[in-house]
């Protein structure tokens, strides 16, 4: 629980802190993000606040729901909506239509960020698992890059649940826990991360305070 931001990953570079160390960085473009709507204990159950992020340049292409949501709160038409568990204090604090910015961040704070993670395509259990392979002699045939058995004869007979197997690899929703915030710069709302966040460049992002820190 804890208000968070949206943003967009724009790429990775380097910096040099006070020691002139090189420190891998990625950047991203986090918020202004709007609240669209207000969800409080008393009506909905829970408290909580809508984000709009990225405005949308064509409105046409929004449907009628999405334009009917958009027009209640007086919030132009955004690309992404992400709902946010918050406590009491930031219900109050934030009214529909005001913006929250990149400077509720601190530098030296850690961070989770969520996005999703590129997508291989088709791959098997060698490379995304892992495994070993077979030996490439002593009669193996055709088989060289197989994962094996993967059942029993009697006992119980059957194939085990979550066993790893050849096929679609990555575009998964990812979490990246507990990443070092290096600098935050406002005045271009851009959040500089220490290492490297899921998905690829213009992916959206979702970051919030770490739970673990």
């Amino acid at each position: 629980m804890g208000l968070g931001l949206l943003g967009k990953k724009l790429g990775m570079t380097q910096i040099f802190d006070d020691h002139g160390h090189a420190v891998p960085v990625t950047v991203i473009k986090t918020g202004p993000c709007k609240v669209v709507q207000k969800k409080t204990s008393d009506k909905e159950g829970y408290n909580a606040l809508q984000l709009g992020f990225d405005e949308v340049q064509k409105v046409a292409r929004i449907n009628k729901p999405l334009t009917g949501h958009f027009n209640k709160g007086s919030v132009a038409p955004m690309k992404i909506l992400k709902e946010f568990r918050v406590n009491a204090e930031d219900i109050e604090g934030n009214e529909v239509g005001s913006e929250i910015t990149v400077e509720i961040f601190e530098p030296g704070e850690f961070v989770d960020v969520t996005g999703t993670s590129k997508g291989k395509g088709f791959a098997g259990v060698v490379k995304k698992y892992g495994f070993k392979g077979q030996p490439a002699s002593r009669g193996t045939h055709e088989y060289f890059r197989h994962g094996g058995s993967i059942g029993q004869n009697m006992t119980p007979g059957r194939t085990y649940k979550g066993t790893k197997m050849p096929g679609h690899m990555g575009n998964r929703r990812v979490t990246v826990q507990s990443l070092k915030i290096v600098d935050v710069r406002g005045d271009t709302n851009i959040l500089l991360v220490e290492g490297a966040i899921p998905g690829p460049t213009n992916g959206y992002v979702i970051i919030k305070k770490a739970v673990k820190r």
